[in-house]
Formats: structure tokens, sequence, C-alpha cells
């Protein structure tokens, strides 16, 4: 079975994807910060019959990124890595004058090089499996100036970047930054919290993830937005973003 690493999984776009894949028979290693609701999620995802480890830590620290590697390895392998977990920078958002500069920190440490070292840690398991893939959650902040969203925005920017890159460094392998568009999530909430304007929930976007795992397309950004209508017509190419 393949077997994938999902972060920032005990909840919104992460606990949609794992039971998506645990539905067409994928292992998953899975992480969060939150231990009892990430066990809750993994509980969740029994009846699928899959292996499911749920191993709780911060991704920020090597130690728990080794162990995540590790249990795919126990696994037999490791086909695909996502990187999910994410960080706001200030909850809720701020404009940049008033960004503290610690904040800024923990987001580039989260939202960027602990996803480019938990990258580097997995790379000779992704290399040997038959049809590797990282996928980079991504965001509309990345390409847009929305006012607020700057420090966390420029966390996502430079994954983009360190995704593109990774596609070109890798051809092997596929790497995938992908744009979810908005979502009914706890972060956006934290970063939002007076905003009552209705958004999708997470699962509506998961069929554009599972699109690209499908047709793999090159290496690149994409898109996976939920139309009006609720319906996911799958991931796509965004030209010049």
């Amino acid at each position: 079975m393949p077997v994938a690493i999902i972060t920032g999984a005990s909840k919104g776009l992460g606990r949609a994807l794992a039971g998506a894949l645990a539905e067409r028979g994928w292992d998953l290693v899975l992480d969060a910060r939150t231990g009892p609701v990430l066990k809750e999620a993994a509980r969740g995802l029994e009846a699928y019959g899959t292996r499911v480890v749920a191993l709780p830590g911060d991704v920020t620290d090597a130690g728990h990124r080794a162990e995540l590697v590790a249990a795919a390895r126990g696994l037999g392998g490791l086909d695909l890595l996502v990187n999910n977990a994410s960080a706001l920078g200030a909850e809720p958002l701020v404009p940049l004058a008033e960004l503290g500069l610690a904040g800024l920190r923990e987001a580039l440490e989260t939202n960027v090089v602990a996803a480019l070292g938990l990258v580097q840690e997995a790379l000779g398991l992704l290399r040997e499996a038959p049809a590797g893939a990282v996928v980079a959650v991504s965001s509309d902040a990345a390409a847009e100036a929305y006012g607020t969203w700057g420090g966390y925005g420029a966390s996502k920017a430079a994954l983009d970047q360190l995704a593109a890159v990774l596609g070109v460094e890798e051809p092997g392998l596929r790497v995938w930054a992908v744009d979810p568009g908005d979502m009914r999530t706890d972060l956006y909430a934290a970063a939002v919290p007076d905003d009552g304007s209705g958004r999708p929930e997470p699962s509506t976007v998961v069929p554009g993830f599972l699109r690209l795992l499908d047709e793999r397309p090159p290496s690149g950004r994409y898109g996976a937005h939920a139309p009006a209508d609720g319906h996911t017509e799958g991931a796509r190419a965004e030209a010049g973003r």
C-alpha cells in the first residue's frame, strides 16, 4: 500500500485529506501539535482498515521530523509528503506595521523552514518510491496582496518558491504547491475571528488534491478551489502564479 505523511492532520484540510487517502487504501503517518485531537482523528480512520501512525509533536522540532520519516519507513516507505501544518504569525492577523517580528519568525519557521527540513529528511524514501510526490499547501495570500495577511502570505510565497526549485532539482518527483482557496477552518477563524461569510468545508477541495495524485501533472503551482456550486472540478494549473 502507498504511504503518506500529512502534517497538521488533526483537523481541517489535513484531516479531510487523510480520510480521503485512507478510503483509497493508503497507510498514513499523521502529525499535529495537539495529541488528543490527533488521536481522535486517527481513530476515525480505523474503519478503512489501513495502518495509521499518529505522532503528536511540532514540525519545527528536528527530532519530531525524524520520527515521522522513521514511522513511514516502518510502514514500508514513503510515496507522498504533504506539508500542511501552518502558523499565522499573529492571531488575529494584524497589519505589517503591528506584526511582531517574533510572530513573523514563527510563521517562517513553521511554514518554510520546518517544511524544507521535513523534505530533506524524507527525500531518500521519496526518491525510492515509484511515484514519489510532495505537496506544499499554499494560499492565495502568497500571490495576492491582502491587508493583514502580509506575514503569513510572505511565508507561503517562500514555500511556493522552495517547491518550485525542488521540482527542478528533483525531476524524478512531482512537487506541487497547491492553493486550496478559502475554507472554513480553525486557522481562518483564528486569523479573522469576526468574519461571518460562508466558506466551504475543507472536504470540498480534497478532490482537487486527489486529481493531482491520479493524473500526476508536471511539478508546479496548482489551485484546488471549490467553485460556487460547491463541486470541486479538480486541481488546475495557475499560469504565472
